[in-house]
């Protein structure tokens, strides 16, 4: 597998107007590397294409990563553009 793959391609609105996509990772993917991922094999269509990943620092807590329950060692992380 590799170190991240986009789980949910769906682009979805949040309350706040934005939009997210999850991905599942290795834990230690750096910022950098899940956004060439995300960029390169789902563009968000914005022209800023997709931005920020969400860490454990998100005031919403519902949107902080979560574990992976089928692979140990990888963590779920919502992307946002």
């Amino acid at each position: 597998m590799d170190r991240v793959v986009v789980t949910i391609r769906h682009v979805f609105p949040s309350v706040l107007g934005l939009c997210y996509m999850q991905v599942c990772t290795v834990e230690d993917a750096t910022d950098e590397e899940i956004l060439a991922v995300c960029n390169r094999d789902n563009p968000a269509g914005t022209n800023n294409g997709w931005t920020e990943v969400v860490r454990d620092n998100e005031p919403d807590e519902a949107l902080r990563p979560g574990q992976c329950m089928e692979y140990p060692g990888r963590k779920h992380f919502l992307v946002r553009c």
